[in-house]
């Protein structure tokens, strides 16, 4: 298989383009990028989160350099196409989420996502009128490029306390309009949500994440309700600390390994 930055990005194109819903799992480093490419998944994506908490830090709490570099590192491990979450661009101004796309692509990124929340806690997220702003910016820079890139725009309204599905649908097809390739809303409470947005999008494609307790559905489900693609977040890193520190925790209290029956 062809791993150059330009079968990438058409292969990643494609699998947006197939009728299967496609999985789209989350590493935190090259390590565990490789365990996913040798598990099969047809592509990977970066987690701002999973990348913060690697580094010891909160989610939001990287710079763009730092997110690229985190990125870059997965990409050059593995062979399959990888898309960056790019947060909100790394920056207000349009020409700054525009030069984050350029970046982005230069690192041999198939795709990427830039989300309408400001990262301001006072301010959680821009207006429908700047958010859009920005995604046709992040499009207009896409369509530039000489090798494809799959811009996913993402409204952050049900994890900034404004969970108002009409406004959400309304952001997405604004998004849409834009140029953004893929829309995803992370925190739709249920299925019949789901099949709401997907129903308003027409043929645009929906990425679901899974991650959330109560929130999250079979690929099976997801799959009749329409949905594309589904990614992971943080689950698979949060997963795997979780069992380090079972195992550290029975080394620490009761001084006995019966951890490695199971690795």
């Amino acid at each position: 298989m062809s791993s150059t930055p330009q079968d990438k990005a058409i292969r990643f194109r494609q699998l947006h383009q197939a009728r299967e819903v496609f999985v789209m799992p989350n590493p935190w480093d090259a390590g565990s990028a490789l365990a996913l490419e040798k598990l099969g998944f047809p592509a990977l994506a970066t987690s701002s989160g999973a990348a913060a908490m690697a580094l010891g830090r909160r989610d939001g709490q990287i710079s763009r350099d730092e997110s690229l570099a985190h990125a870059k590192a997965i990409v050059d491990a593995v062979r399959i196409p990888v898309a960056a979450d790019l947060e909100q661009g790394f920056g207000d101004a349009p020409d700054y989420v525009a030069e984050t796309i350029r970046l982005a692509a230069g690192i041999g990124l198939a795709g990427g996502s830039i989300e309408d929340a400001t990262g301001n806690p006072e301010r959680p997220l821009y207006s429908i009128e700047q958010a859009t702003e920005r995604i046709a910016a992040a499009a207009e820079a896409a369509r530039a490029l000489t090798v494809p890139f799959v811009l996913t725009a993402r409204s952050e309204n049900f994890l900034r306390g404004n969970p108002d599905l009409d406004d959400t649908i309304h952001r997405l097809q604004a998004y849409a309009k834009a140029g953004a390739d893929v829309l995803f809303a992370p925190g739709l409470p249920d299925l019949a949500a789901v099949r709401a947005v997907v129903q308003a999008l027409g043929d645009k494609p929906l990425s679901f994440m899974v991650g959330i307790k109560g929130k999250s559905f079979s690929v099976a489900e997801l799959q009749a309700a329409g949905v594309r693609r589904i990614s992971l977040a943080t689950s698979l890193y949060r997963a795997a600390m979780s069992a380090m520190q079972r195992a550290a925790v029975e080394v620490k209290e009761h001084g006995t390994f019966t951890y490695l029956d199971n690795i």
